[in-house]
């Protein structure tokens, strides 16, 4: 069974590229071009040189000893969350900053929603010498506002979002139609989701990860497959980096924890998976969050890098295979969570990485199973959502 993309683009049912006339040529030129730019030694030799001496790869893998003992496994982190920026997302903006260098692009555009890929894009346009211009909601601005303040520090422009429910699916809806207006630059797109190739590539850049987690785990414990591999999804692009590798051998199981919000029943969620259905976002054909006449829904969580209407056609597809179980977590549970590993481990989860700690109390573990769950970001973004919720009790 296939997992992986084919040649039109398609995860099975899902994928594609459903775009405006006006953007085929962009696309069309990176769907030519972008498979053999990757595979050539200039562009490999820039991406791991920047990848270890910038970012600081490879992330350790850490072994959670009071974790463990509590769960009753032997639980490790891949610590993501200590890469430059703070997050998994930089793993993706190098590989298409590079990039875009390499097909004459010079102003990136790009969407953010918790703000870690707006960072990291913003640091890899410092770094590379190219105009950035950051689309961002509101709402999220004002969440996230100690990261609007890294982006512009790091010479960003940060552009607020006021339509919809001014949040990531606005962001990402405002950097398409400026993309249409400004064809002469390149849209950095932060997650697995939009036309094709970009669901394979942001696939293909986050690989690292699982990459990494193998040759570690093998010297480690001294094998290179654990018995689960967990991550949060949102759009789904560190859920791609850390089940790529793992795909093809089911003896590893693959689990996905969407965002619930207030929960699934309610109209405040996030978990497209299990309130999503059919239909095409942002320039792929995927689940997402709709009515009966295709309107897309807004979506809610308490992590704005999770709080997106539709999941990248890469998930769908492995979803519909059976390939990796999806569960979910509300804004309750992920908070309760994310706390509890600052208190057991002394480190303070993103928001984000906080809902893939929900499946440990959600699913049963044998004390033999070597599990895998990947921190994809660091919590100081969020610091004052912990605080607002917990500043009160003896927790």
């Amino acid at each position: 069974m296939n997992f992986f993309v084919d040649k039109d683009g398609f995860y099975g049912e899902f994928g594609g590229s459903f775009i405006p006339e006006m953007l085929s040529n962009n696309v069309r030129k990176l769907q030519k071009e972008y498979k053999n730019i990757i595979k050539s030694c200039s562009f490999q030799n820039s991406y791991r040189e920047i990848l270890k001496n910038f970012v600081g790869r490879p992330s350790p893998l850490f072994f959670c000893k009071k974790y463990s003992a509590k769960y009753k496994a032997k639980i490790f982190l891949k610590r993501e969350d200590l890469n430059h920026t703070g997050s998994h997302k930089i793993n993706n903006t190098v590989g298409q900053a590079i990039l875009a260098n390499k097909l004459g692009k010079k102003k990136i555009i790009a969407e953010t929603g918790a703000g870690q890929h707006g960072v990291a894009t913003a640091t890899v346009c410092a770094l590379m010498d190219l105009e950035c211009l950051i689309f961002m909601g509101e709402k999220d601005m004002h969440r996230q506002s100690s990261n609007v303040i890294r982006m512009k520090s790091l010479g960003a422009r940060v552009i607020p979002v006021i339509s919809g429910e001014k949040t990531l699916k606005d962001a990402v809806n405002e950097a398409i139609r400026y993309w249409i207006n400004n064809p002469e630059s390149y849209y950095l797109i932060g997650s697995t989701v939009g036309p094709h190739p970009y669901p394979q590539m942001v696939a293909d850049f986050q690989s690292i990860i699982s990459e990494e987690i193998k040759n570690q785990l093998k010297k480690i414990e001294g094998f290179y497959k654990p018995n689960y591999v967990i991550a949060c999804i949102g759009g789904g692009s560190n859920a791609a980096g850390s089940f790529y590798h793992f795909l093809n051998d089911r003896s590893v199981n693959l689990i996905a924890v969407e965002a619930a919000g207030l929960g699934v029943k309610t109209n405040k969620t996030a978990a497209s998976i299990f309130c999503g259905t059919k239909g095409v976002l942002h320039g792929s054909m995927t689940l997402l969050l709709q009515d009966k006449d295709g309107q897309v829904l807004p979506a809610h969580s308490i992590s704005p890098g999770l709080d997106y209407p539709g999941i990248g056609p890469m998930h769908s597809n492995l979803f519909v295979k059976k390939r990796v179980n999806f569960i979910h977590a509300t804004d309750k549970e992920a908070l309760d969570s994310g706390c509890e590993l600052a208190r057991l481990e002394g480190i303070i989860p993103a928001l984000e990485s906080a809902h893939a700690l929900v499946a440990l109390k959600k699913v049963v573990f044998k004390e033999s199973d070597v599990i895998v769950i990947t921190l994809s970001g660091r919590g100081d973004k969020d610091i004052d959502v912990y605080d607002k919720f917990y500043s009160k009790l003896n927790y």
